[in-house]
């Protein structure tokens, strides 16, 4: 993975999370690897690893079983708000470099419409 310096690499990383988990590249219920392993798979410090994991648990993301090992949501509810909160992020900085622009939304909208894949 390619770190971006500008964004702290927990973010970074949660991100990568996120989106594997709302694309069900992991899935729903299925086992996280241990903080260490999840270290050496991104190359980040075990703390930064460890860290991941308590922010994506408070966030309802994932969750931990005591001597067990942390687990993704089962709740889909949690999942599909995760997908929304992150598009909605996506939408907003597309906004603001639209405005820095001056192009106003709605021609925004018709570029969109304008525009394929």
């Amino acid at each position: 993975m390619q770190y971006d310096s500008k964004t702290p690499i927990y973010l970074q990383v949660i991100t990568a999370l996120k989106l594997d988990i709302i694309n069900e590249r992991i899935k729903s219920g299925e086992k996280l690897p241990s903080s260490r392993d999840l270290a050496v798979q991104y190359t980040i410090n075990p703390n930064t690893a460890a860290r991941v994991y308590q922010e994506l648990e408070r966030e309802g993301v994932c969750y931990t079983k005591r001597g067990m090992g942390t687990f993704v949501t089962e709740d889909m509810g949690k999942i599909k708000q995760c997908r929304q909160e992150m598009a909605k992020g996506c939408l907003e900085d597309f906004l603001k470099q639209i405005n820095e622009l001056g192009i106003t939304k709605e021609e925004a909208i018709e570029m969109i419409k304008n525009t394929t894949k």
